[in-house]
């Protein structure tokens, strides 16, 4: 028991870190010198993350399995 215990804390804490470094990574898409982008695709981003955040949060709460999607902007 205490070994899945060891495995699930190692695990989390480094998906976590790598979860936390993309999103930080995303932010720094809003230099403007560099990229060129809509309201519209900032949007779509942050509600993308906020649905997958909801499915991650429901996985824990239910013993039902999310479905993984995959992210592309709209045109």
């Amino acid at each position: 028991m205490r070994d899945r215990r060891e495995r699930f804390v190692s695990l989390a804490e480094a998906r976590t870190a790598k979860a936390l470094n993309a999103i930080r990574l995303l932010g720094n898409l809003s230099n403007r010198t560099n990229y060129d982008y809509t309201d519209a695709d900032v949007s779509q981003i942050v509600r993308a993350l906020e649905t997958e955040i909801r499915t991650m949060k429901l996985r824990f709460t239910e013993a039902s399995a999310g479905k993984e999607r995959a992210f592309r902007l709209e045109s």
